[in-house]
């Protein structure tokens, strides 16, 4: 797999609102987009810093994947995203290269994306997730 770069960090947060005005404030961040997506039961906040990105994540319950990592780990550091030309093709790569996943086929993310997780145990602890911008 040849990622492009990162597209973006993924930070859990337990408050958007707050969490959006802390980066607005000590880092002079942009808000990129908002949207809820319930598929995977977040509301996520997009912000350009610079050139780069950071993906605020609130969890829209308990029982979410972001739920269940806040109550086991609290808000900090989410996940790492790789932007690929074609998820579809990186999860093959990934798969016959050994690494667990947690979704063997795209689905939709924040703007509609295309993306797919990939589990902590296949890279040291860190949830990887591949994203095609198309």
């Amino acid at each position: 797999m040849e990622p492009r770069g990162i597209h973006h960090l993924g930070v859990a947060v337990d408050d958007l609102d707050e969490a959006l005005s802390t980066y607005e404030r000590l880092f002079g961040a942009r808000l990129e987009h908002r949207e809820t997506v319930p598929e995977q039961g977040v509301e996520a906040a997009s912000l350009r810093i610079g050139a780069d990105r950071v993906e605020l994540l609130a969890s829209l319950g308990d029982e979410t994947p972001v739920g269940k990592f806040l109550a086991s780990r609290g808000p900090g550091m989410h996940h790492v995203a790789y932007e690929v030309e074609d998820v579809g093709a990186a999860l093959d790569e990934l798969a016959a290269n050994g690494a667990e996943l947690i979704d063997e086929r795209p689905r939709r993310g924040i703007f509609g994306l295309e993306v797919a997780f990939v589990h902590p145990h296949a890279d040291h602890g860190v949830l990887t997730e591949i994203v095609s911008v198309g």
